[in-house]
């Protein structure tokens, strides 16, 4: 098995998902999983950043629309929330342009909309 970067920080942000998603279960709207997500993140000591925006650069111009980015745990990983019914190719996309945008290698899309969590390991 290849070694995954991030291994730990990812297994401890899988694990508060499970948790938010265990108590709340499906059905509420993504911001109510992002309120829930940081009381989370605070109580575990996990060092994060919440709507981060990036701006995109066009031949040295910065263009007036931006990507916002849910969260970005420890400086090091995209942490993209979800709450629909499944997760679609562009949903992957949007992860990956938030990776470009940010010049990180890691993001996680999470989605609560499911019975279940789902979530995707994406690097750039």
């Amino acid at each position: 098995m290849p070694n995954l970067i991030y291994k730990e920080d990812v297994y401890k942000i899988i694990g508060i998902c499970m948790e938010v998603h265990n108590q709340l279960g499906r059905g509420f709207n993504e911001a109510v999983y992002a309120d829930a997500l940081e009381i989370e993140f605070v109580q575990n000591e996990m060092i994060y950043a919440r709507e981060i925006k990036y701006t995109i650069n066009y031949k040295g111009n910065i263009l007036p629309h931006y990507y916002k980015a849910d969260f970005i745990i420890n400086d090091s990983v995209v942490l993209e929330i979800k709450a629909i019914s499944s997760l679609t190719d562009s949903h992957i996309k949007q992860t990956l342009n938030y990776l470009a945008a940010s010049k990180l290698k890691l993001g996680l899309l999470i989605n609560f909309g499911e019975d279940s969590l789902k979530y995707k390991r994406i690097i750039l």
